[in-house]
């Protein structure tokens, strides 16, 4: 086995200087003998305790257990752990924007751009953003009526980029559910809910022959996009009282979504590009103050939509958007295939169960 996403070289200094950010879009594998996973999870590995063998799918496990994030474990055994740098946050407005600017154009200057590489597009200034660092067509995934495909439709036109719609339809919708609750190893509704429009996308991505698809995971946790970061600390689902950490809160789960994320990537047979959880972006992040995770009037990621004007139209820059799983009708069209297939809203957690009754 060898290491995925950075160059060994990399990972041995990283290893050395214990630097948890070391200018990687994240890594797992082997180097040198020794087992490591980056901080945020970026990369899945797993072992097997009862064989020692180790693998980036866990299907090729009998027994898979996932290597929590940030883990090293040395020739010898011995676990050692990164962690998140907690720094103090840069108080000139001006200055703390910039870097989140410069944060993102130097993760540009990583990508591949060999014109394999497909966008993930839904017209928010996460996939917007992205779409204007990867060369490379923009897809669009929902329902026809759905608000996805409609904000995506006036943020390429605004942007003067190419788009491929992909229409869903129930019985596609349906014939997709066990391939991707088979691939995430989860049937819960909202993980399933997230992963299928991302696997859906990615199908049609592969079969146009890209073999990685660039998306724009991680701007919410890094950046404060979740209402309930917002709200902190009102909001009974975060434990933090300041914004700044209930934004912290919300990286921590991070890489049981990235997990997912990537497991449904590949099942459609294309690898993620995440331009905007570059190590120098997660670092920018970190050190943003409260009021640019969440201005005074309750504008979320204003940070990143100030630094995207950079590359992006005011008007896309500052557009609002649903969860992909909502904005692309996903999670309405699974809850009315559950209630035909007899699992009704009164039963506990019903599309679940229907997910389950897939399987």
């Amino acid at each position: 086995m060898t290491v995925q996403g950075a160059d060994p070289t990399v990972v041995r200094r990283a290893i050395e200087t214990r630097d948890p950010l070391p200018g990687t879009a994240g890594f797992a594998g082997a180097v040198d003998g020794e087992f490591v996973r980056d901080v945020l999870g970026r990369y899945p590995l797993f072992c097997d305790s009862e064989t020692d063998d180790w693998a980036f799918d866990p299907g090729e496990l009998a027994s898979p257990e996932r290597v929590e994030p940030g883990t090293h474990v040395t020739a010898d055994g011995e676990q050692r752990q990164w962690t998140l740098p907690t720094p103090a946050p840069v108080t000139d407005r001006r200055a703390a924007v910039a870097r989140v600017r410069d944060a993102i154009a130097e993760s540009a200057e990583t990508l591949p751009d060999d014109g394999r590489t497909a966008v993930a597009f839904s017209g928010g200034v996460d996939s917007a953003l992205v779409a204007t660092l990867v060369d490379g067509p923009c897809y669009v995934v929902g329902f026809p009526e759905s608000h996805d495909v409609s904000q995506a439709r006036r943020a390429a036109a605004a942007m003067d980029v190419d788009l491929t719609v992909v229409e869903l339809t129930p019985e596609r919708l349906d014939a997709a559910v066990p391939t991707v609750a088979q691939a995430i190893g989860r049937t819960n509704a909202m993980d399933v809910g997230i992963a299928l429009p991302l696997y859906l996308v990615a199908e049609r991505v592969a079969a146009d022959g890209f073999d990685r698809l660039a998306v724009g995971q991680g701007a919410d946790e890094l950046f404060g996009g979740y209402a309930k970061v917002a709200k902190a600390p009102d909001d009974p689902r975060v434990e933090a009282s300041t914004v700044r950490g209930a934004a912290r809160e919300m990286m921590g789960t991070l890489p049981t979504q990235l997990e997912r994320d990537v497991l449904g990537l590949r099942a459609a047979g294309v690898e993620p590009v995440a331009p905007l959880l570059h190590d120098s972006v997660v670092d920018a992040a970190l050190r943003l103050p409260g009021e640019l995770l969440v201005d005074e009037r309750g504008e979320r990621k204003k940070a990143l939509r100030l630094a995207a004007r950079e590359w992006l139209p005011d008007t896309v820059a500052f557009q609002e958007k649903k969860a992909v799983q909502y904005g692309s009708l996903v999670a309405r069209e699974l809850d009315r295939l559950a209630r035909q297939a007899g699992f009704k809203r009164r039963m506990d957690d019903h599309v679940t169960q229907y997910v389950e009754s897939r399987l």
